[in-house]
């Protein structure tokens, strides 16, 4: 996984727990003997209703014996002569200053490595984590916590390696092993183990985590077995007579496409949570939410960047739309691809026209011209898993050319340029490249007024990938044209699921009354993340002002909205959810505690010191506001927002020219923002600098030419210095804007009157 902004993890966190503080005297008890019965143990809940994978065996004998032995079976495993994969026997693997020794202690796997404090200390390895091509182990922690180590087991070179090995990593940040970043009970085990339970408290930081069965068992996906495997075995079930199966379990063979892929989403995504846990047969976005293609996942055309585990890039595939799903291509229960090379995708697609040298432009039998190199790229993640990308793209090395996107091409041809590329395209296949949604998107990322007009287009076209419409939302809301706000305000009411959570929470920092205006019909929407993202966009209604009908609402959706907090209370980003929520139900000490928590669990989340200073500012803690927002700078010196905010503070203490460098240090390094160029002009013009603020006025201006407070302001800033010809052309075009109101009208008559 690559480095991460500290700022921008509120957008793509997997999960962050929380701090814990280690005696010593624990852990120096794990070098001790200690029965097998007194492990630490996650603990099995013990539910009756789930038999375990061994009592399929008997009737679904080959769908077990495909599944034995797979990567579901082997998720989790007990660490044992059996499981543990890596060499023990004292071994000393050394990166960035941390050494790391394995070894064993009788029938026990150890570890002696840096702990929470820096400190070293030696660990029992309990648990084994995957299986191929990395093996990870697992470290009980005092309060329910178990974390993964920091060191894995490559299984491709048989091999200790480092899974961060570039990073130099404190011990108060959530990558450390001891932290966030490998934590057991929030990063791993919802998709590692059967009907598991996280059950976190955040008043005693500690967790209860449970699971009914330790790896990805058959009931993982089929639902508890108990039913019916008493029905089978009961007099009242004849072989002869016809058996309603879904009467007792969750079927899967006749689902949609749709339905199956959600089916694997579950774990094969990149999602938000609303519940603690789920029910088979729950609808995917009832519990769980799938991101967007936004920065730092995908690149500006849609292709996999950071770890998106396959969902959110197959759903934007023609095969998806074509009611292709997982189980055409994989057995469902080994995990295997159903066929080798091209067989897989011609089973659709004619051999004939494309497995061919006229078609891919490569000598036969080579890995070139195998369908998935071209249309398959992929990346590396966790050090060796290299994971193909699943939307099934046409290369375009045009758009690599004009935005840096990665391609199939030069991916392979690595000693030849992205121009090259795009000219053998035209070249092989003509000027003409097919209309694809990338085309919109990639404009999209550079959120400039240019790119509204394709943007649009794509969001109103129902034939394109809801993912891809609701990514058009994203950047239309990021653009400051009043055409992209009608957009976002019209997909609030779209069919589409995705394009009407990502229009809600686009909505979040709008103004109140729009919130209001907008938000409160999707309280009773029939999806809970819906109605949960609504609520987060209407925490400051007072309910002693709303009607009886919407006071109902809120009260039924509060405890859903609760619900995901408590779920979320984990992460960073979910302490600054619930200080966000505190800080708008006006409640700044529960807020202020919350943040310090974030802080807590990882000290480099920035955005947790950013909205800690706008709640001190608030309160008149203009110092403590300073201080923080230094503390930002010094870690992210290339952060834009933090100068920003600290710009704006320091005019507000009337600090003028300490604000003017850093707005306009704000303005260079976001550099998409107009309202930090108007902000940034006042500021000028109050010192006197006029020349100067004309300029950020202007800089502004191009990038939104329509944004009445900077015509407004260039405008005020020309008659001010008697340059009222110049006034004439800012002020008609308020006019121009705002027909009805008279005060633009009377200014254009006074710049006149003074020529």
């Amino acid at each position: 996984m690559p480095r991460i902004s500290k700022t921008g993890r509120i957008f793509f966190y997997l999960i962050i727990p929380a701090l814990f503080i280690i005696e010593a005297a624990y852990l120096v008890s794990c070098g001790q003997e200690e029965k097998k019965e007194d492990k630490p143990f996650v603990k099995v809940d013990n539910d009756p209703s789930f038999l375990g994978s061994e009592s399929c065996k008997s009737c679904h004998e080959s769908a077990f014996e495909d599944w034995i032995g797979s990567q579901h079976d082997q998720a989790m495993m007990e660490a044992n002569d059996s499981s543990v994969l890596a060499d023990f026997n004292d071994v000393t693997f050394e990166s960035q200053g941390v050494k790391s020794r394995f070894f064993r202690d009788g029938e026990k796997f150890m570890v002696n490595t840096e702990g929470p404090d820096g400190k070293y200390y030696d660990y029992e390895i309990i648990y084994t984590f995957g299986v191929h091509p990395l093996q990870q182990y697992i470290v009980a922690f005092p309060n329910g916590h178990y974390q993964c180590l920091r060191t894995a087991w490559d299984c491709l070179e048989n091999k200790w390696y480092d899974l961060y090995p570039d990073l130099k990593i404190s011990t108060g940040e959530w990558l450390h092993w001891t932290k966030g970043g490998l934590s057991w009970n929030t990063m791993c085990s919802d998709c590692h183990s059967t009907n598991v339970k996280k059950n976190y408290d955040d008043k005693t930081n500690s967790f209860n985590t449970t699971f009914s069965i330790i790896n990805v068992s058959c009931e993982a996906c089929h639902g508890p077995g108990k039913e019916h495997v008493e029905f089978v075995n009961s007099p009242n079930f004849n072989e002869n007579d016809p058996y309603n199966a879904e009467a007792h379990l969750h079927l899967t063979s006749s689902l949609t496409s749709e339905e199956q892929v959600e089916e694997c989403a579950r774990c094969h995504s990149r999602r938000v949570h609303y519940v603690n846990g789920f029910e088979n047969g729950d609808k995917f976005r009832d519990d769980y939410f799938p991101e967007i293609l936004r920065d730092e996942l995908y690149f500006a055309d849609g292709q996999i960047m950071d770890e998106d585990y396959v969902y959110s890039s197959f759903v934007q595939s023609k095969m998806y739309h074509n009611d292709v799903k997982c189980s055409n291509c994989h057995n469902v229960h080994s995990l295997e691809l159903k066929f080798k090379g091209n067989m897989v995708c011609n089973q659709c697609h004619v051999s004939q026209d494309y497995d061919t040298p006229e078609h891919h432009f490569h000598p036969m039998q080579t890995e070139s011209a195998e369908c998935v190199s071209c249309h398959m790229t992929g990346r590396v993640y966790m050090g060796n898993d290299f994971r193909r990308d699943h939307s099934f793209r046409i290369p375009r090395p045009d758009q690599s050319v004009e935005f840096g996107t990665p391609n199939a091409c030069t991916g392979c041809h690595e000693d030849q340029t992205d121009q090259w590329a795009a000219e053998k395209v035209v070249e092989w296949y003509g000027d003409e490249r097919a209309p694809h949604f990338s085309d919109a998107l990639t404009k999209g990322s550079t959120r400039s007024p240019e790119a509204v007009k394709e943007l649009v287009e794509l969001l109103n076209d129902k034939s394109q990938p809801d993912i891809a419409r609701a990514t058009a939302v994203h950047y239309l809301n990021q653009i400051s044209d009043q055409k992209a706000m009608d957009e976002v305000i019209k997909a609030l009411d779209d069919e589409a699921s995705y394009v009407r959570h990502t229009a809600i929470h686009s909505m979040y920092d709008w103004p109140q009354e729009l919130r209001y205006e907008h938000l409160t019909k999707h309280l009773n929407d029939s999806l809970r993340s819906i109605r949960v993202s609504a609520m987060g966009g209407l925490l400051e209604i007072p309910l002693d002002q709303v009607s009886p009908e919407l006071k109902t609402q809120i009260e039924k959706v509060m405890p859903e909205y609760k619900t995901m907090l408590n779920v979320r209370a984990d992460f960073a980003p979910g302490q600054m959810t619930i200080g966000q929520y505190h800080d708008r139900q006006g409640r700044p000490a529960e807020a202020e505690a919350a943040y310090k928590e974030a802080l807590e669990l990882d000290e480099l989340f920035n955005p947790a010191r950013i909205n800690l200073s706008h709640l001190y500012n608030r309160q008149g803690r203009n110092e403590e506001a300073m201080a923080l927002l230094k503390d930002v700078i010094k870690q992210e010196p290339s952060y834009g927002p933090a100068y920003y905010s600290m710009g704006l503070l320091l005019a507000e203490m009337k600090r003028m020219e300490q604000a003017v460098s850093f707005l306009e240090r704000g303005a260079k390094l976001v550099g998409n923002n107009p309202r930090i160029y108007y902000n940034w002009g006042l500021a000028l013009q109050q010192l006197g600098r006029n020349a100067d603020a004309e300029k950020a006025f202007l800089g502004g201006l191009e990038l939104d030419p329509n944004s009445p407070d900077i015509n407004y302001a260039i405008a005020g800033l020309y008659l001010q210095i008697q340059k009222n010809k110049e006034a004439e052309v800012y002020i008609k075009k308020l006019i121009e804007m705002y027909p009805d109101q008279p005060q633009f009208q009377q200014m254009l008559d006074a710049a006149k009157g003074m020529n």
